[in-house]
């Protein structure tokens, strides 16, 4: 079913002991892609809780969400140019509390990634690009 209106989502970028919380993504959009851990707003439901939930539900790690680091839209077309996916996204600082990661949900797989373990994984773009502008990675 193709959108009508935009949908908000809301991740977190949980960095510890130098690495970064990321997932594979097991669903479109971004199928196959590591990114940063995230997923729809509920209604009723504030841009923190949705971020602690959402990290919570696709890695097992629970944090503390810190104030907003970086903000995008997302689109993605079919082969006819019609709009499939339209996300505008507001990732948070996520501070690690505990747990241990592993992908549910719909994530295929939840790791702690060094910076230069990065460039040997299928990362998306819009993860590249926050990464960047946060400073984690050049």
């Amino acid at each position: 079913m193709y959108p009508v209106v935009p949908r908000v989502g809301v991740g977190a970028i949980t960095i510890h002991q130098g690495r970064i919380l990321l997932v594979k993504r097991g669903t479109e959009p971004s199928r196959g892609l590591w990114a940063i851990p995230g997923g729809t707003l509920k209604l009723g439901e504030t841009l923190q809780e949705c971020a602690a939930r959402e990290i919570l539900e696709e890695t097992g790690i629970n944090i503390k969400v810190g104030k907003c680091l970086y903000v995008f839209d997302f689109f993605e077309y079919d082969d006819s140019g019609k709009i499939k996916f339209h996300f505008v996204v507001v990732d948070f600082a996520g501070e690690y509390i505990s747990g241990q990661p592993k992908g549910a949900d719909d994530a295929e797989e939840a790791r702690w990634l060094k910076p230069e373990e990065l460039n040997k994984l299928p990362v998306s773009k819009k993860t590249i690009a926050a990464l960047k502008e946060i400073g984690f990675i050049e």
